[in-house]
């Protein structure tokens, strides 16, 4: 089959899918990077702050799952693995770290909280580096 520059090009843009996708990890990011601001001001003194960096974990987990879901239709859709298998990692790690604020284990909650924020931020930058197309399937 023979394709022009053009047909080549679209192949490589990102579909809806991708948009979607982008736009959840993006608000996935927004939001983790406000829990160590409220865990900041509580460590200050500012008391009320715990119940928004308990609001902030539900809003996280939630967007965790949300994008959980729509990496299983990038998967689908896409044929690309690799966003589902990240945020596997990061709802994982956001659900270990959840709990683990609830049982009041800052010794694991802290360190796990550094290492999920950075690892969403890697993942942001990958999703928003290059195109998220449909990959071709293979001929057997």
């Amino acid at each position: 089959m023979v394709t022009s520059n053009l047909g080549s090009a679209a192949a490589h843009r990102t579909r809806a899918t991708g948009w979607v996708f982008r736009a959840i990890v993006s608000a996935h990011v927004v939001a983790i990077v406000g829990q160590p601001v409220f865990a900041g001001v509580y460590l200050t003194g500012d008391f009320d702050s715990l119940r928004w960096h308990a609001l902030g974990a539900d809003v996280v987990t939630s967007i965790g799952y949300l994008q959980m879901l729509a990496a299983i239709v990038v998967w689908v859709r896409l044929r690309q693995a690799w966003p589902f298998l990240a945020t596997m990692a990061v709802v994982a790690a956001e659900t270990v770290q959840y709990v683990a604020g609830l049982e009041g284990a800052l010794w694991l909650h802290i360190p796990l909280g550094v290492m999920t924020v950075a690892a969403l931020v890697v993942q942001f930058i990958a999703v928003w580096h290059r195109p998220l197309p449909r990959r071709q399937a293979r001929n057997a």
